[in-house]
């Protein structure tokens, strides 16, 4: 092959790559997260407010809160509703609560048909378990962090 048929199937190549990348503007999808994201919290808000104004305390209507939103999550994965609203949201629809319960849910609608045990039992993790196993883990090193500090009497 000669260096001009390099060149000439580097170009189309190229071509192929550029006519196949989706373009994304940054600025359409930060708004578009922080739309979904808001609406989610506005969502727990008004939830929230009910609950307060039923009469229970803050540490209850704050469960119930947060119970709601993630069975909603979860009904919305069910109905195949919520990768929607998180496709076109992204990190809006992913950061909240709703977006964790999600991420536990998908797998196990995903993985039922390989039976309670080999589905579910062992596929309900796959997104949620990295973001367990480092949050446990970091708090672990940053506890110990705290407690060399603390013994050395710089807090």
């Amino acid at each position: 092959m000669t260096k001009e048929e390099q060149q000439q199937q580097q170009q189309e190549y190229n071509a192929y790559v550029k006519q196949v990348t989706p373009t994304h503007s940054l600025w359409a999808n930060m708004a578009k997260a922080f739309l979904v994201g808001g609406i989610i919290c506005t969502i727990g808000q008004v939830i929230l407010n009910i609950a307060g104004n039923m009469g229970l305390d803050q540490e209850t209507a704050g469960s119930w809160n947060s119970m709601i939103l993630i069975f909603s999550s979860i009904l919305l994965t069910g109905l195949n509703i919520y990768p929607s609203i998180a496709k076109w949201g992204g990190a809006g629809a992913l950061v909240p609560i709703t977006g964790f319960a999600n991420s536990v849910a998908a797998p196990a609608i995903e993985f039922k048909k390989e039976g309670q045990v080999f589905g579910i039992g062992c596929k309900i993790f796959t997104i949620a378990g990295p973001v367990i196993l480092y949050g446990i883990f970091t708090s672990w090193v940053l506890g110990l962090i705290y407690w060399a500090l603390k013994m050395f009497g710089v807090f």
